[in-house]
């Protein structure tokens, strides 16, 4: 009885203890290629998994990749390690997620990852053993002929934002227009090119554009954002050409097309839809004052004859402003021009204009420094000819 209840102690302390014996049911490791019901195509997404499951006790461990040959990569996220329990036994599971694009088509193969474990022994001495999958054969298609840019993604969202109203902008405002694109599946570089902004009547000014990533389960996530300035290229209005391009969703394996419809930008409306700023309206009939105004404008004269005759002079504040000297506003403006600062000259300029109103003259040199002054490719504006002409006007 006795050598019984030992020998059932025995054996479970046997049967997990560390040896220098590894047996393959203690470790094995496996590449699995996500399920996709067609061939895909040249730089497509196809994910990947990475799986080891490990009843042995892993003191280091280090995971090699193969040279990847005839694809791109990226890993999607750092490795994780879990507990499982499978078929009533304990395990250690190493998991590893990625995202592979095949350069070229034809039959390719994903070589062996070797996972270089460090294991302990009976006598608690580390051992270096590894371990490798075996190697994986993906079909790939020619992508389809495609006049455009071929642009492969799982989903695609797009946004079209206005930093304010476009139809709804102060005399010489513009507008910082931004279009949103988030691709899953797409890597930056596979984004198609900021395309041109095109209007027949507006002033467009592009930025740099910007793209982003971001590593998720499912893919990489790319946003891209591309930007312009826009501002009315005449008096009233001018309308911005739609935008178009396409892609190929790869869920539903057929091509896609994306219009950004056309944008009316336009200085502000009042009610019954005109707009604000009327140049070149026609002016109303004039009406002549009747005799108590004539009256009331002759005894006007004569008191400012007398006062004149009389040798005193006009003081106060607001007659002092009717001369370009004493003006803020003008001193602000030649003060900006001396010291090579554009945006405090337009900024005066701009007050100016919404203090003495509009004239045609002033808004054609307003369009042409903004010209200048937003887009990088022009010659610079010359601020003390701009101040001096605009004064004078």
């Amino acid at each position: 009885m006795k050598w019984l209840v030992l020998m059932c102690l025995f054996v479970p302390v046997h049967a997990v203890a560390q040896s220098k014996t590894v047996l393959p049911s203690e470790l094995s490791i496996e590449v699995t290629v996500e399920e996709n019901v067609a061939i895909p195509f040249t730089r497509e997404m196809i994910l990947i998994s990475i799986r080891g499951v490990y009843r042995r006790h892993i003191t280091r461990e280090k995971l090699v990749q193969p040279d990847f040959n005839g694809f791109s990569w990226a890993q999607l996220g750092p490795d994780h390690w879990t507990e499982e329990r499978i078929n009533g036994r304990n395990f250690k599971v190493f998991t590893r997620r990625m995202a592979v694009y095949p350069v070229r088509s034809g039959t390719l193969t994903i070589g062996r990852f070797t996972h270089s474990l460090t294991l302990t022994d009976e006598n608690d001495d580390w051992f270096q053993h590894d371990i490798q999958s075996e190697p994986l054969t993906i079909e790939v298609a020619t992508a389809p002929a495609s006049a455009g840019w071929w642009f492969p993604v799982r989903d695609l969202k797009i946004s079209d934002q206005w930093s304010n109203a476009p139809d709804q902008l102060s005399p010489g405002e513009g507008v910082l227009r931004v279009i949103r694109i988030e691709a899953l599946g797409a890597t930056p570089e596979m984004v198609p090119p900021m395309p041109e902004l095109h209007s027949p009547s507006a002033m467009i000014f592009a930025h740099p554009e910007k793209r982003l990533v971001e590593l998720t389960p499912d893919g990489p996530v790319t946003y891209a954002f591309w930007r312009w300035t826009i501002r009315p290229g005449n008096d009233t209005s001018g309308i911005v050409e739609p935008l178009q391009f396409s892609y190929f969703d790869t869920v539903a394996r057929e091509n896609r097309d994306v219009t950004i419809s056309a944008q009316r930008v336009a200085y502000g409306t009042v009610a019954g839809g005109e707009t604000g700023v009327e140049l070149n309206s026609e002016p109303t009939a004039a009406r002549l004052p009747g005799w108590p105004a004539v009256a009331l404008a002759a005894f006007v004269f004569a008191i400012g004859v007398v006062w004149g005759m009389s040798g005193r002079k006009l003081t106060g504040l607001p007659a002092l402003q009717r001369f370009g000297i004493f003006d803020p506003l003008v001193r602000d403006l030649r003060t900006c021009a001396r010291t090579g600062r554009a945006d405090g000259l337009r900024r005066a300029a701009a007050a100016i204009l919404r203090r003495d109103g509009l004239s045609q003259a002033r808004l054609e040199q307003m369009r042409e420094f903004d010209r200048r002054f937003y887009d990088p490719k022009a010659p610079a504006p010359d601020l003390m000819g701009f101040a001096r002409d605009f004064l004078r006007n």
